[in-house]
Order: structure tokens, then sequence, then C-alpha cells
């Protein structure tokens, strides 16, 4: 059983030596640092605390938000972590997984997170029913309405005209027009 550390910073310009002392003065056998955005997903010296992580080992940081950016990123890691048996402890903010007051307040969170997406969920949904019974449907606007369309075709028929010029004369790119119109030359434009 081994404390392994994980300090980041986010730029170049901020020292991780707080986090660094703080977690040799916990007992950290082993020390991954990087500079990296709390935001990136890969984060290399997150992956090789994690990879060199084995069942009975605690991952250590001194505050959550050198882990994880949102609580469900930290939930998914520590997720993973329970999943390799291994614990987790912050230092600041006193969660430590390996205790049963730990796992609680971990289970707290993971609850408020879970009660946060459903509570979303219910409002979009509610806002989604509302704006149908008021007759709008969701989705993007269409780019090129009916009118725009019956112009295509016409200009495209008369023949004088380039796709690239019909489009332009419209107002749409000629990606837009060729979604309307697969194959704007073919006879079938009716």
């Amino acid at each position: 059983m081994s404390f392994i550390g994980y300090a980041r910073v986010s730029t170049a310009d901020q020292n991780p030596t707080l986090q660094t002392d703080a977690l040799t003065a916990v007992g950290c056998s082993r020390l991954f640092t990087e500079t990296a955005s709390g935001s990136l997903t890969d984060r290399p010296q997150l992956k090789a605390a994690l990879d060199y992580l084995r069942p009975g080992d605690t991952l250590i940081v001194w505050k959550l938000d050198r882990l994880a950016r949102s609580i469900k990123q930290l939930i998914e890691t520590i997720e993973t972590l329970h999943g390799m048996d291994c614990g987790f402890r912050s230092l600041t903010e006193a969660i430590d997984t390996t205790t049963p007051s730990g796992k609680l307040v971990f289970h707290i969170f993971s609850a408020l997170t879970e009660f946060e997406r459903s509570i979303i969920r219910e409002r979009t949904l509610a806002g989604l029913a509302s704006a149908r019974a008021r007759g709008r449907i969701g989705g993007r606007p269409r780019s090129l309405s009916e009118q725009g369309l019956a112009a295509a075709k016409a200009l495209i028929k008369d023949g004088t005209l380039t796709i690239t010029e019909v489009a332009q004369q419209i107002g749409v790119s000629d990606a837009t027009l060729y979604k309307y119109l697969p194959h704007p030359r073919s006879s079938n434009l009716g």
C-alpha cells in the first residue's frame, strides 16, 4: 500500500512546490507533476499516475481542483480509482475515500451531481414540451427557405448562372445549396 501524489499547475510560470512539499510531507513515495490546464482531458502525468497505481494504493492531491475541473470529471476519476481498488485523498478538503466518512462525503457529492443532472434534464424536457405546445419545433432553423429553394431551382433551370453564382444570389453557401439539391443540374428540378 503506497501513497502516490499528483500535482498540477496550469501555466509554466506557476510553481508546484507548495503542492509537492505537502504531498511529500504526508508520505507520498512517488510524485507525478505536470503543467496543464485542468480542463484538458489529455494529461500525460495523471495518466501515468493512474497507470502506476496498484490495488490498495491511494492517489493524493493537494486540492480537488488539481485533479479535476468539474464535479463530473472528479467523480469519473474517483470511480476509476475505486474500480482499481485504490483510494483517493485530497489534503485541503480533507476527503479520504479510504475511510468510511470520506466515502460518505464522496457519495454525497455523487448524489448531488446526479440530482443536478436530473433537474437539468427535467427543465430541458419541460422547456421543449412548452415550446412544442406553442408550435415551436426544436432544432436549428432551416438555412434555405422554401421560397429560396424555389428561386434556386428556377435559376439553375435557367442555366445562365453557375451553382456558385446561384448560391450567392439566394444568400447561402455552395455546400448549403448542394445539401438541399444534391444534383442541381439534373432534370428533376420540377
